[in-house]
């Protein structure tokens, strides 16, 4: 115990510390503010435990980067049991937030009743697909609940170094540029493999500029899931002198049977590298698009060179 001139132990007491005046203080910590909708992952793809870990990871970013954060997952193609559905956790979000209203008020507390979206549902998706955000969107409006649907969380410059960071972990791609380290078996080409069709395509491209910035090597996307279209990217890539390539897949994961990546690297004749799966810049991209769909002013998101 202690008393008032310090520890009874002798240990030193650690004292708050001051803020720092002036301009060049640092911000206060942003929080969810009190009754902010929650934030819902809408996951695509057949559930697996390796989807789930990789979908509670992503939102237990989010939540270190917004303490108080109501963040939950939704499967695309969830059973309602082990992997709930979308639809039902948008309903199951709804019937708490009255829960508590009527609580409240039971208790006699002067409370407001609950209005505005219960959510904001944040497709977990690198770039365009219509035929999954159509699916999200329908699951949404099934729901009957009052919730909001962000954009998929690309283009953007984080997607571009999340790519740098599994391709140089695959040996494919110097890790700092900066430093010069001689990696042998760098490419001299990169495929960006997207799935979604021919704007998903067009969307990886923006990003592949990026990450061709990055690694001073061209970069063309593909369509994964368009026979022929990685294979043909890769003559036109060796066509311009390009003699190792390599294969990053544009995608968070679950979208995918992992097989597809395998058979598309082998029809290029090239390795691949991971997916983009659970690398903090997509837990932080998710919480950027919740944040700006209700106007808070979140840590700024930028793009960092890796080291």
């Amino acid at each position: 115990m202690s008393s008032p001139t310090g520890p009874a132990s002798g240990l030193p007491v650690r004292m708050p510390r001051p803020r720092q005046p002036g301009r060049h203080r640092r911000p206060e910590p942003l929080a969810a503010p009190e009754g902010a909708p929650a934030l819902v992952l809408a996951v695509p793809g057949t559930p697996a435990a390796a989807t789930r870990s990789l979908a509670e990871e992503v939102v237990s970013i989010a939540r270190s980067e917004l303490p108080g954060l109501d963040a939950r997952i939704g499967y695309l193609d969830g059973d309602d049991s082990e992997f709930p559905t979308l639809q039902a956790v948008l309903t199951h979000a709804a019937d708490e937030r009255t829960a508590r209203y009527e609580q409240a008020k039971a208790a006699g507390m002067d409370v407001k009743e609950p209005d505005g979206p219960v959510a904001v549902v944040v497709p977990l998706l690198a770039g365009p697909d219509s035929a999954l955000l159509r699916r999200i969107r329908q699951a949404v409006m099934d729901s009957r609940i009052a919730a909001d649907l962000t954009d998929v969380l690309g283009p953007h410059p984080l997607l571009a170094e999340a790519l740098h960071v599994r391709l140089s972990e695959a040996g494919l791609a110097r890790a700092d540029r900066a430093r010069l380290f001689a990696v042998t078996t760098a490419a001299d080409g990169i495929i960006l493999g997207a799935v979604g069709g021919e704007e998903a395509v067009q969307a990886a491209g923006i990003t592949g500029m990026l990450l061709a910035a990055r690694l001073a090597v061209p970069v063309m996307a593909a369509a994964l899931d368009q026979d022929g279209s990685i294979a043909s990217i890769a003559d036109q890539l060796r066509s311009s002198g390009s003699q190792q390539l390599a294969l990053a897949p544009y995608l968070i994961g679950p979208e995918i049977d992992p097989a597809v990546i395998e058979e598309a690297a082998r029809e290029a004749g090239c390795s691949a590298a991971e997916p983009l799966g659970p690398y903090p810049a997509i837990g932080k991209l998710v919480l950027a698009k919740y944040t700006t769909a209700l106007g808070i002013a979140p840590q700024q998101a930028q793009g960092a060179p890796v080291r």
